[in-house]
């Protein structure tokens, strides 16, 4: 079955079988376990330094409104 998705950053091999499409899966789920076993902390780490504003929040001025 072809199906046409929203342009990605990289091309797939739109030829493949169900079973190859599967074997690509599966073995991007076994990196990501493995980098998940060996990284877990720093991930998260990064994860939660992006989520962060870069700049302090501003004063909270209670009877400023908003």
């Amino acid at each position: 079955m072809n199906r046409r998705n929203p342009p990605s950053p990289f091309a797939l091999p739109e030829h493949w079988t169900g079973e190859q499409a599967l074997a690509a899966f599966e073995l991007l789920h076994a990196i990501r376990e493995q980098l998940w076993r060996q990284y877990g902390p720093q991930v998260q780490q990064a994860w939660h330094d992006q989520l962060q504003p870069n700049q302090p929040l501003p004063e909270f001025d209670p009877d400023q409104p908003f």
